[in-house]
């Protein structure tokens, strides 16, 4: 077990929506497995999924983007003119695929990516399903 990682998480929404999101890719997309991709796919998708949640994205398009990154690679999904629908949240994480695509980390970098954007997706969705239990009880 890793002591470097704090357990259980305490990290609150908006400490997580202040984490450099872009540095944590850099440093996680190419990493062995070990703290630095525990990073990424603890808190720096939690981060992601504050963050993109605030700004109103479905989990369907971060999925949908997941999907891009794997069949066409960080460097083609950072080239999309919109890879998310909102203007925000297409800006920010179009800085995330760049921030990839600086990488030399060839396929298994974009492989990495799409899953780590999956992990988003999901969590978004965890997020969206517990809001909505939360009004209907």
């Amino acid at each position: 077990m890793n002591d470097d990682a704090p357990y259980p998480p305490d990290r609150t929404d908006d400490e997580l929506a202040q984490l450099d999101i872009t540095v944590l890719l850099r440093y996680g997309l190419t990493a062995a497995p070990g703290t630095r991709r525990t990073a990424l796919f603890g808190d720096g998708a939690a981060a992601a999924a504050v963050v993109l949640d605030r700004l109103g994205t479905e989990p369907r398009s971060v999925a949908f983007l997941a999907d891009t990154v794997r069949a066409g690679g960080l460097a083609r999904a950072a080239e999309l003119p919109e890879p998310l629908p909102r203007r925000e949240a297409a800006v920010l994480v179009r800085d995330w695929l760049r921030a990839g695509t600086e990488l030399v980390g060839g396929i298994a970098a974009d492989d990495t990516a799409a899953a780590w954007l999956h992990a988003v997706a999901t969590i978004i969705e965890l997020k969206q399903l517990a809001r909505a239990q939360g009004r209907s009880t």
